[in-house]
C-alpha cells in the first residue's frame, strides 16, 4: 500500500510559519486519498474481523493466568495446610519461572517476546515466536514475577493478527504488516486494559506517530479494539469466568481537591520520577548482564526476586503474594482498605517489591504497567497524612506519576488511572503529577544500556516508537 507523499511547495499565505510549512489543505488531500485506497480499505476489513478471533484468544490466555496464579498461589497453599503461602514459597516459584524462561529465551525462536526493561513495544511476534510468547508468559506471570499481563497480549495480538492474514493468504507488505500488528495488538490491549480507548491511546503514544500517518495507523487499531471489546465483554459475562478486575474498589467518597493535594501531588511527582528512574535504570543494567549470560542470569536474577518476597513475609509476617506477582490485586486491597497497611509495610512493599520489580523487568516476560501502578499506589498512600492532603488524591497521584515515569507514556496514564478510578474528579491532581513526574524522568541522565531495536515499518513518514524518545 503506497502513500502519495506531499508535494513541497511555497508557504501558503497565513500559515504563520517561518520559514514555511506543509499546508493543512495537503495534508488533507493526504489522508483523503489515503481512504480512497483499495488496500487501506481491505486493512480495515480485515482489522475489524480480527478483532474478534484475537479477543476471544486474548480473553481465555487472560483466563489461564488468572486461574493459574490463584492455583498457585491460593490453591495449592491452602491444599498444604497453609492460610497464605509460606515464608519458602516464592524461593520454590520464582526461580522455577526463571529456569524455564530461560530456556525459551536460549532454544526457541523470539527469545519469548519483549525484555520488558526496554518498555512496551508495538511490534507483535512473528508465527515462530508465538509458543516462545506464550510459554514464557505463563512461566512468569502465574508463577510470581513482577511484571504485568500486557506486553505478552501485545506480542500475541500482533502476531496472531499477523497469522490470520497469511492463513487467508493475504499479501505481506511493510505498510499492512505493521497496521494489521496494531490492530492485532489493541484487540488484545482492550481485554486487559477493560476499554478499548485506553488500548488504543496507548498503543498511539507506543508507536509514536502524526499527523495523517497517526490516523492510518489508529483507524484500525480503533475498529479491531472496539469489536474486540464488545467481544470480550459479552463472553465475559456468559461465562461467568475472570480474568482480573481493572477498577478500585476506592474506600470512601472522592474528596474535593484543595490547594494542599496539588502543592503535595508536586512533590510526589517529583520523588515518584526519581524513584522509578532509578528502578528501570538498574532494570537495564541488569538486563544488559542477562543478555551476556541469559541462563545463569535470568535464573539468578528470578531468584533474587524470589529472595525479595520471601525476606518481606519474614520482616512483616504478610504474604509475600504482596510483593511477587504484578500487584493488581494488592493495589485493589490497599484501594479498599487503606489502613490496613501501616507504615512499616508500605515501606518495605516499596523497597523489596521495587528491587524484585526491577530484577523480572530484566529477566522475565510481561509487561510494566501494573507493578509501576502498585507501587506509585503504596507511596501514595504512604504519604497521605501529610497536612492537607488525602488518600485518594496520594493514591491517584501516586499511580499517575509512577505510569507516566515507568512507561514514558503520559497521555496514556493520565486515562489510565482515571478509568481505575472511575471517576474524572481526580483528574487535575493526575494530569498534574503524570506530567510532572514525566518531565523530572526526561530531564534526568539517559539510560546508557539501550541496545538497538528493531524499528516497524509503518506509514511513511511515521515517526518512532515512544520508547525510543529517551535521550540518547
Amino acid at each position: 500500500m503506497t502513500q502519495p507523499q506531499p508535494r513541497a511547495g511555497p508557504e501558503q499565505p497565513g500559515s504563520g510559519a517561518p520559514g514555511g510549512s506543509r499546508a493543512q489543505p495537503e495534508e488533507a488531500d493526504l489522508l483523503r486519498r489515503l481512504l480512497h485506497s483499495p488496500s487501506y480499505r481491505r486493512v480495515l476489513v480485515f482489522s475489524a474481523l480480527i478483532g474478534v478471533p484475537v479477543s476471544l484468544v486474548a480473553f481465555w490466555f487472560l483466563v489461564a493466568l488468572h486461574q493459574l496464579e490463584h492455583l498457585m498461589w491460593v490453591h495449592l497453599p491452602q491444599a498444604m495446610g497453609h492460610p497464605i503461602p509460606p515464608w519458602w514459597w516464592s524461593l520454590v516459584l520464582l526461580p522455577l519461572a526463571g529456569v524455564v524462561v530461560a530456556l525459551v529465551v536460549t532454544r526457541l525462536p523470539g527469545a519469548g517476546g519483549h525484555v520488558p526493561a526496554y518498555g512496551l513495544q508495538p511490534g507483535g511476534a512473528s508465527a515462530r515466536a508465538l509458543p516462545g510468547v506464550v510459554i514464557a508468559a505463563v512461566a512468569s506471570l502465574p508463577l510470581g514475577a513482577v511484571l504485568g499481563p500486557e506486553a505478552p497480549l501485545i506480542a500475541l495480538g500482533g502476531g496472531l493478527a499477523l497469522l490470520f492474514r497469511d492463513l487467508a493468504r493475504g499479501t505481506a507488505t511493510p505498510q499492512n504488516t505493521a497496521l494489521l500488528g496494531a490492530a492485532g495488538a489493541a484487540a488484545a490491549m482492550s481485554v486487559i486494559l477493560g476499554n478499548p480507548l485506553v488500548g488504543a491511546v496507548l498503543l498511539m503514544e507506543v508507536v509514536g506517530v502524526g499527523g495523517p500517518q497517526l490516523f492510518a495507523v489508529m483507524l484500525p487499531a480503533l475498529l479491531s479494539s472496539g469489536i474486540g471489546a464488545l467481544v470480550f465483554t459479552g463472553f465475559g459475562r456468559w461465562t461467568g469466568l475472570e480474568t482480573g478486575s481493572l477498577s478500585l474498589p476506592l474506600s470512601g467518597p472522592l474528596p474535593r481537591l484543595d490547594a494542599g493535594d496539588v502543592g503535595w501531588t508536586v512533590v510526589i511527582a517529583v520523588v515518584i520520577g526519581l524513584l522509578v528512574h532509578l528502578i528501570m535504570a538498574g532494570a537495564r543494567r541488569a538486563a544488559a548482564l542477562v543478555r551476556a549470560r541469559p541462563f545463569a542470569a535470568t535464573v539468578l536474577c528470578a531468584s533474587g526476586a524470589g529472595l525479595c518476597a520471601t525476606v518481606y513475609t519474614l520482616v512483616t509476617g504478610r504474604t509475600s503474594a504482596e510483593v511477587a506477582s504484578s500487584g493488581q490485586a494488592a493495589m485493589a486491597q490497599l484501594a479498599a482498605d487503606p489502613r490496613s497497611w501501616g507504615a512499616g509495610a508500605l515501606i518495605a512493599v516499596l523497597a523489596f517489591k521495587g528491587v524484585a520489580y526491577a530484577l523480572c523487568l530484566a529477566s522475565l516476560r510481561g509487561g510494566p504497567i501494573f507493578p509501576a501502578l502498585f507501587l506509585g499506589a503504596a507511596l501514595g498512600v504512604l504519604l497521605a497524612p501529610l497536612p492537607g492532603f488525602g488518600v485518594i488524591p496520594g493514591l491517584a497521584a501516586g499511580m499517575a506519576a509512577a505510569a507516566a515515569a515507568a512507561f514514558r507514556l503520559p497521555v496514556s496514564s493520565v486515562v489510565l488511572v482515571a478509568l481505575l478510578l472511575g471517576s474524572i474528579a481526580m483528574i487535575p491532581v493526575v494530569m498534574l503529577a503524570a506530567v510532572i513526574a514525566f518531565s523530572t524522568t526526561q530531564l534526568l541522565p539517559a539510560f546508557r544500556d539501550t541496545p538497538p531495536v528493531e524499528e516497524p515499518e509503518l506509514p511513511s513518514g511515521a515517526g518512532t516508537r515512544a520508547q525510543a524518545r529517551e535521550p540518547s
